[in-house]
């Protein structure tokens, strides 16, 4: 067997030297390292793939052409919880399967979602600005038990956001149309516009719609109070960026914290460009814990489903 290794956390080292990739090794897999530390493109993937029978992928593009150029291949093991990146029309009418790394980052993406909101209360990032500038500027800040929060999506992440604000003292309100929301003390279940109905924050945690179409618009921000926190560690696609735009110009949205980009880097817009945008470059995922966790349960599920 010959296994493309891709995800930039697994090529910053030499991938053979990786302990989560032993287990391939010791079955006397070949390792095809990607670029080291960075994502390849689309002529480099048509290169790489060529003769591989497994792929061990991160966030970059799996376009149509690329699988074009792979006969062999048999598996993509996704080291991230979405398929955004992947023409799954394609590995379908390739025989492709794709197996996601659920939950692996979970607690990584849980825990940054909690500090851009914590952040936004107390406008930290502000305040670094004015001091580094050689000012002293002492903002009022918020604490959490005075806030009610609104959570989107109670997965894996989304139940961690709650039960963290909710052990602060916050009153918490959830929504998701699959999962019920149950079993967290102080978090209550709600419909997905209540969930933005007098808020103070709102927290997502769900993928994109399936047309595409943004989840969060004028019409939800508008029912904030007034000075809201927006936070989305999920998807770029969630939110209408003029809408966001506009409330933070209005003031309605005094934050729009964001992890998750189009493409990366991105391209800085109007909205990426407002200084009431906390951008972060989608760090989520990206700790050490989950990282390894990550890793590892990708290679268990590419070795599982190539039989090994």
């Amino acid at each position: 067997m010959r296994i493309l290794v891709t995800p930039r956390s697994m090529t910053r080292t030499t991938p053979v030297d990786l302990p989560e990739l032993a287990p391939l090794v010791e079955r006397g897999w070949e390792i095809v390292p990607g670029p080291a530390g960075r994502l390849p493109t689309e002529d480099e993937l048509c290169d790489l793939v060529r003769d591989v029978d497994g792929w061990i992928a991160g966030v970059e593009q799996i376009t149509a052409r690329v699988l074009d150029h792979a006969p062999k291949l048999r598996v993509i093991s996704r080291n991230g919880v979405g398929a955004d990146a992947v023409d799954v029309d394609a590995t379908r009418a390739h025989g492709v399967e794709v197996v996601l790394a659920r939950g692996a980052n979970s607690q990584g993406v849980a825990e940054l979602a909690v500090a851009h909101i914590l952040n936004g209360l107390r406008d930290l990032t502000g305040a670094n600005a004015v001091l580094h500038d050689g000012g002293w500027e002492r903002r009022l800040g918020r604490e959490v038990p005075d806030l009610r929060i609104g959570v989107l999506g109670f997965g894996a992440i989304g139940r961690i956001v709650a039960r963290t604000l909710a052990a602060m003292g916050a009153d918490v309100i959830a929504h998701d149309p699959f999962v019920p929301v149950e079993g967290i003390p102080g978090v209550r279940s709600g419909s997905a516009e209540d969930v933005f109905v007098a808020t103070d924050v709102v927290s997502l945690h769900i993928p994109p719609a399936a047309d595409g179409a943004p989840v969060v618009g004028a019409t939800q921000i508008a029912a904030m109070r007034p000075g809201g926190i927006l936070v989305n560690t999920a998807r770029a696609a969630l939110v209408d960026q003029d809408a966001v735009l506009a409330a933070l110009e209005d003031g309605v949205l005094a934050v729009y914290a964001v992890d998750a980009f189009d493409r990366e880097p991105p391209e800085l817009t109007p909205l990426l460009r407002h200084p009431r945008t906390v951008m972060t470059p989608h760090l989520g995922g990206y700790t050490a814990a989950s990282t390894r966790r990550a890793s590892a349960l990708a290679v268990h599920n590419l070795m599982t489903s190539l039989g090994g």
